[in-house]
């Protein structure tokens, strides 16, 4: 019989600060912040999950839980139904612990939260009820880099593996795309202490991530200057051996539809520039399991 979550855990949702926004209302009374989730656990769905790097999906999968609700309103948005609608079922505690249970019977490389800020206090909960019985799997906190820099500290020993967006750089592009026009600076900080906490990404001879960092990048259409400098950050500040991801996959999306500029595809060339710049820049550890699926697109 599993644990009940006790206010240890609880009592941070009745003033939310736990992202950026801090907006300090009481979740357990149903009131509801930026991101608008619940106090109570919401999940999308989960499976083992092979559309992820290939060092997370090995030949099992990545154990993905797709967590409803986001802080962020990035405006192409791939998964809405997910974060603006907040799509998804009420999970009790118990439940949550079953279905990571499932997907260590399955035979899953890891444990992957996706948009997971907004319930870290169930997490620390349900990884500390894991690990009580002696289960080792890597735990993946993967986030639109959108974090506190005193949340990331307070998951020591919870995370092992972090897998972050570094989304945008200039105020103007954040504000439009997502909302929040402090994203970069935010992310940079959070970022680095995520580095400091588990280091650069360590992957098995087997091909398999344990521990680390993976930064992943998704270049914007006629930002290409954007990407340079967040390339130009990685390299200078966080570490010329981190693990990134260049993705090229951007479509119009949701709302993005309908803005100019933001309503075609990723271009071929942009992409090859941003590509060419990382390696240019010492950035030799970049993620090569999507290019077969750009082409495609490109070919379209």
């Amino acid at each position: 019989m599993v644990v009940t979550m006790s206010d240890e855990f609880l009592s941070e949702y009745e003033a939310c600060i736990l992202c950026p926004w801090e907006c300090g209302i009481n979740r357990l009374k149903g009131e509801k912040g930026k991101c608008e989730a619940p106090g109570y656990l919401k999940i999308n769905d989960y499976m083992p999950h092979f559309g992820e790097e290939s060092c997370l999906v090995g030949e099992g999968g990545s154990g993905a839980i797709f967590i409803s609700h986001c802080t962020l309103r990035c405006i192409f948005c791939q998964t809405y139904e997910l974060s603006w609608k907040g799509e998804g079922s009420r999970v009790d505690q118990d439940r949550f612990f079953k279905i990571i249970m499932e997907l260590v019977k399955d035979g899953c490389e890891n444990i992957n939260f996706i948009s997971p800020t907004q319930y870290v206090p169930h997490i620390k909960w349900v990884v500390k009820e894991v690990k009580s019985k002696s289960i080792d799997i890597p735990i993946v906190y993967n986030t639109s880099g959108f974090e506190k820099e005193e949340v990331i500290h307070s998951l020591n020993g919870t995370v092992d593996i972090y897998l972050t967006d570094m989304k945008y750089w200039s105020q103007e592009v954040s504000k439009k795309l997502c909302g929040a026009k402090n994203y970069a600076s935010i992310a940079k900080e959070a970022i680095k202490a995520m580095h400091r906490q588990v280091g650069d990404l360590v992957i098995t001879d087997s091909g398999i991530a344990k521990r680390g960092i993976l930064v992943r990048h998704l270049v914007l259409p006629g930002l290409v200057e954007e990407s340079f400098k967040i390339l130009e950050w990685i390299a200078a500040e966080v570490s010329q051996n981190t693990y990134v991801n260049i993705m090229g996959h951007y479509r119009p999306c949701h709302l993005a539809s309908s803005v100019p500029g933001f309503n075609r595809t990723l271009r071929l060339e942009e992409y090859h520039l941003v590509l060419n710049y990382a390696k240019k820049l010492g950035l030799k550890r970049l993620d090569k399991t999507h290019y077969g699926l750009y082409s495609l697109i490109w070919s379209k």
